[in-house]
């Protein structure tokens, strides 16, 4: 589909899968341990570097959700303030969202030499999401799970449904296996098969793809997901990864970094550009259904759609010390640079 709209990080249903060449297909490997906001690239454990040698870390697999709500002035996003204790994200503003965890992949074994439940999915299967995310129909799998896990732990929203009926209308009753689950105390697939619920793969729809770029010695492989907020759900947002979330307007977040109330990284930036441009979420959700997402692999600087960010932030944080890579590539020629609007 083509309606005049780029999409960051994501192309249209014409353009073949990405390329996951060089990424973790076994994220399983590592615990998850600090998870970091789904709009930024990021989630999950620190990868390693190959037989000990210098070089590239590894990305590590994970998701990340935008959910949405429609209001009468527009779709509004869910976000969070990460806390500044977090090893990665500190104090930013990001979408929810964390690392694949080693039991969101088919076949794995707990701790006790079980084999854990299979998820039970009702909604585009794994082949559908492996051909949009341009991934193996395992990693896909291991995506969606994720994504679905991730949500639940930091929102409180599960994007499930009852096996003999629709989507879950009230999540309280699960607020304590919630607190389990994100203190890895609980693993998702058992509290699925518990009870009895079904994964809703139609409630999701793939969005982008990020990876952080070579030289950042902490790295992720990012799908970004955008969901409807369920009928009857809402949000909560007790959590210990975050000190403030809330609902905002696309444009309301973006004002909020350009006058440095907020700190945005560039896939959270890329993200709420493209969702700016949209009136309603349903035309959202209609849109993402179509694409077919490429990853971001490098810095965007020379990508017309993250100019204002990297000018902006060249302004913020200022000039020469912002370095995007070891051979000193500025995001923006300080004689480009406009006068300074918060300079006395």
């Amino acid at each position: 589909m083509d309606d005049g709209r780029g999409t960051p990080g994501g192309d249209d249903a014409g353009v073949d899968g990405a390329d996951t060449t060089g990424a973790v297909d076994t994220p399983g490997a590592a615990d998850r341990t600090d998870t970091a906001g789904a709009g930024d690239g990021a989630g999950g454990a620190v990868g390693r570097r190959p037989g000990g040698l210098l070089g590239p870390v590894a990305p590590r697999h994970a998701s990340t959700v935008i959910l949405l709500r429609d209001t009468l002035s527009g779709p509004e996003v869910y976000v969070q303030e990460r806390a500044s204790t977090m090893r990665f994200c500190a104090d930013m503003t990001v979408f929810p969202g964390g690392g694949v965890d080693s039991r969101d992949l088919p076949g794995d074994v707990d701790g006790d030499g079980r084999d854990s439940p299979d998820i039970r999915w009702r909604g585009p299967d794994v082949d559908w999401w492996a051909e949009r995310l341009g991934t193996t129909p395992d990693m896909s799998r291991a995506l969606v799970c994720a994504a679905v896990r991730e949500t639940f732990e930091e929102t409180g929203t599960l994007l499930a449904g009852h096996a003999g009926g629709g989507v879950v209308a009230e999540t309280a009753p699960y607020r304590e296996e919630r607190a389990l689950l994100e203190n890895h105390r609980l693993a998702f697939t058992d509290f699925m098969d518990r009870h009895d619920l079904v994964l809703r793969t139609d409630l999701l729809r793939p969005w982008a793809n990020w990876v952080t770029p070579e030289e950042q010695p902490i790295r992720y492989d990012t799908a970004f997901f955008v969901a409807r907020l369920p009928e009857g759900q809402d949000t909560s947002g007790d959590t210990r990864e975050a000190t403030s979330t809330g609902w905002f307007r696309p444009s309301t977040l973006l004002d909020g970094w350009r006058s440095r109330k907020i700190y945005l990284m560039p896939p959270t930036w890329a993200q709420l550009k493209l969702l700016d441009t949209f009136r309603t979420v349903p035309e959202i959700m209609d849109f993402a259904a179509g694409l077919r997402v490429d990853p971001v692999r490098e810095e965007p600087v020379d990508e017309p759609y993250m100019a204002e960010y990297y000018l902006l932030e060249t302004r913020m944080y200022g000039y020469p010390n912002r370095v995007f890579a070891p051979g000193m590539k500025f995001a923006v020629d300080p004689a480009h640079l406009p006068p300074d609007p918060f300079a006395e």
